[in-house]
């Protein structure tokens, strides 16, 4: 069976250009998860709040992000994509946030098959609405968990590279040092 982290390419066009694997669609309140032994979904929890996901929620395969999970990429398009789906991405810029503590950095992205998304190249074009909605979203959802989470500005497209390098020479790093697949779970 494929496993969609480890077996999933990530793209030739990289760091600009990859290939995202959704795990939440936009407009659901069902938070799922990359189960890293098996590399099928699991549910998390449903949201406490009362909000839902702004955009396609999901990772850039082979990467491993500061949190030892997959890199985290919102995709934004005019419609949902359904879960374990594969989508080709262009990078619009960077949002990272403070969760319980540590950096949690989430790329944002445009489906690069969307007519109606594809000619976005930078967060800064989208309307302000949206990038406040993104933001708040983050700021939000754990609220009624009592849980805290600070979000920085979205940063610009330029700020994306080296985070998406470094999510994939972390990953690669930890693959030669003879992790297996299986192992990866127990990040």
């Amino acid at each position: 069976m494929t496993h969609c982290w480890h077996d999933v390419t990530p793209g030739e066009n990289l760091p600009s250009e990859f290939v995202a694997v959704i795990e939440i669609p936009m407009g659901s309140n069902i938070k799922y998860e990359l189960d890293k032994h098996t590399g099928l979904l699991k549910v998390d929890r449903m949201l406490f709040s009362a909000v839902h996901y702004p955009a396609n929620y999901g990772f850039i395969p082979q990467t491993l992000a500061e949190d030892n999970d997959p890199m985290d990429v919102l995709v934004l398009c005019q419609e949902q994509i359904a879960p374990m789906t594969l989508v080709r991405a262009r990078a619009i810029g960077l949002m990272t946030m403070i969760d319980g503590g540590d950096p949690d950095h989430k790329i944002l992205a445009v489906a690069v098959d969307d007519p109606e998304y594809n000619g976005y190249t930078d967060a800064a074009q989208l309307p302000s609405h949206r990038r406040a909605m993104l933001r708040r979203f983050f700021q939000d959802y754990k609220a009624l968990e009592n849980k805290s989470v600070e979000v920085d500005e979205i940063q610009p497209a330029a700020e994306t590279a080296k985070v998406i390098i470094d999510s994939l020479e972390a990953y690669s790093i930890k693959r030669r040092s003879g992790f297996s697949s299986s192992e990866f779970g127990n990040l």
